[in-house]
C-alpha cells in the first residue's frame, strides 16, 4: 500500500527491515543509513526523468558522432560529396544494416575499485580511485574496438551524461526526499525489547533510540550533502505475534500517532488477490505451465475453494495471510506441473472437485497442514 501511495505520489520511496539495523557503534548498519539508501533511490529517479528529457538530443548527437567515425577520408573541397556519403551511411545505420560493422572508438578508462573498510562503510559504497585522484585518472581514455550497434549505445550513454546537470539531478532529488521521501519500517516488531533480557541488545532498544531523532526530525550527512528528515513520512509496521506495541520504548511510540489494526483477510479477498492483480498467482501458474505447451484454465467454483482452504489452514494454522495461496496452489498444481511435458492432452480444467482431491487429506491432517502448507 504505501508503496502504491508513493508511486501515485511520485516520491522516493524505500522499504527496509528494522531488525537489519544495529545500535550506533556496533559492526553493522546504522539507521541513518536508510535515509542515505532514499537520497540514492531519489537521485536515480531524477537522473531517469532527465535521461527522458534529453533522450532525442543525444541518440542524435551519438549518431553524428558514429557517422564521422565511418566516413571514409574525404578531400578538403568535396564537401557536397562527403554530405552525400554521410547521408547514405545514416540511412544503413538507421536500417540496422551497419550493426555488426565494427569501429575503433575512445572509451574513458574509469580506474581501479576500492572498497573503504573491508566492509559496511558510512556510505557503504564503492568509489572509484578516480573520484579522490582526478589528476591521474580524469582525463584518461583507450582505444577500443567494437560493433556498430555497442558502439551507439556507449555513445548515447556518453551524450546523456554531457546533457545531464548532476549538480541539478542532486539538489533536486535532495529536495524531493526532504519534501516528500517515504521510508517503510518493516519488522519493527522485531526490534520491540525482550523483558528480564540480559547483555547488550545492540539490535532492540538501541535500535529504538538511535530511530527517534530520524523519525522526529534531523539532520543527516550523505555523500550529496546534509538532508533533513523533518518532513519525511515514516510508516511502520509489524505483525506483534509475540510483542505489542506496547514494548516499545514510549518515546518511539508517540513518534507514531496514527496507528492501524489490519483485518484478516477472508475467503472474498482472497478470490480477489487469485483474479484481479496483474501478477495474480492464477496468471503465474497460466505462464508458466504455458512454456510445456499446456494450457491451464481454472473455474469459478475452483477459485472459491482454493480461497476457502487457505481461510480454513490459516485459520487451524498460523495466520500467514495470503502467502498461503501460494503453497495451496502450488500442492494443487503439483502434479501436473511434474507430469507437464509428458502429457498427451494438453488442455487442463481445475475445477472444485480436482482441488479437493488433491488438498482433502492434507487439511484434514492439522500436522501435515501445519508443515505443507
Amino acid at each position: 500500500m504505501a508503496r502504491r501511495l508513493a508511486k501515485l505520489a511520485n516520491s522516493p520511496f524505500l522499504k527496509v527491515e528494522a531488525s537489519k539495523f544495529t545500535e550506533v557503534g556496533y559492526v553493522g548498519r546504522d539507521v541513518e543509513s536508510m535515509i542515505r539508501d532514499l537520497v540514492e533511490i531519489a537521485i536515480d529517479m531524477v537522473r531517469e526523468e532527465r535521461l527522458d528529457e534529453v533522450a532525442d538530443r543525444a541518440e542524435r548527437h551519438a549518431e553524428d558522432r558514429l557517422l564521422e567515425l565511418l566516413m571514409p577520408p574525404q578531400p578538403d573541397d568535396a564537401t557536397e560529396t562527403a554530405e552525400r556519403t554521410r547521408e547514405k551511411l545514416r540511412e544503413k545505420f538507421r536500417a540496422g544494416k551497419l550493426d555488426d560493422k565494427q569501429v575503433e572508438i575512445d572509451v574513458k578508462d574509469r580506474g581501479p575499485m576500492i572498497e573503504f573498510g573491508g566492509g559496511p562503510g558510512p556510505d557503504e559504497m564503492d568509489v572509484s580511485l578516480k573520484e579522490f585522484l582526478p589528476a591521474l585518472f580524469g582525463s584518461r581514455t583507450k582505444k577500443r574496438k567494437m560493433r556498430v550497434s555497442e558502439a551507439f549505445d556507449y555513445l548515447v550513454d556518453e551524450e546523456e551524461q554531457k546533457l545531464i546537470d548532476m549538480d541539478q539531478v542532486q539538489r533536486v532529488a535532495i529536495e524531493r526526499v526532504e519534501r516528500n521521501g517515504m521510508i517503510f519500517l518493516d519488522e519493527i516488531d522485531k526490534i520491540a525489547g525482550r523483558e528480564g533480557g540480559q547483555g547488550p541488545d545492540v539490535s532492540r532498544e538501541g535500535v529504538q533510540r538511535d530511530i527517534l531523532p530520524i523519525v522526529e526530525g534531523t539532520t543527516v550527512n550523505t555523500r550529496y550533502g546534509f538532508v533533513r528528515t523533518d518532513h519525511i513520512l515514516f510508516i511502520a509496521a509489524g505483525a506483534f505475534h509475540v510483542s505489542k506495541p506496547s514494548d516499545l520504548i514510549p518515546e518511539l511510540q508517540g513518534r507514531f500517532p496514527i496507528r492501524v489494526e489490519l483485518k484478516s483477510l477472508t475467503e472474498a479477498d482472497f478470490i480477489r488477490i487469485l483474479k484481479e492483480p496483474k501478477n495474480a498467482l492464477i496468471k503465474q501458474s497460466q505462464a508458466l505451465l504455458d512454456t510445456e505447451g499446456i494450457k491451464l484454465s481454472f473455474t469459478d467454483d475452483a477459485l472459491v475453494e482454493l480461497a476457502r482452504c487457505a481461510a480454513q489452514v490459516n485459520a487451524q494454522a498460523e495466520n500467514i495471510g495470503a502467502r498461503r495461496l501460494h503453497t495451496i496452489l502450488e500442492k494443487v498444481l503439483e502434479e501436473i506441473s511434474f507430469e507437464g511435458p509428458d502429457l498427451k492432452k494438453k488442455t487442463v480444467k481445475i475445477d472444485a472437485e480436482y482441488v479437493k482431491k488433491q488438498l482433502a487429506d492434507i487439511i484434514k491432517d492439522q500436522d501435515l497442514s501445519r508443515y505443507i502448507l
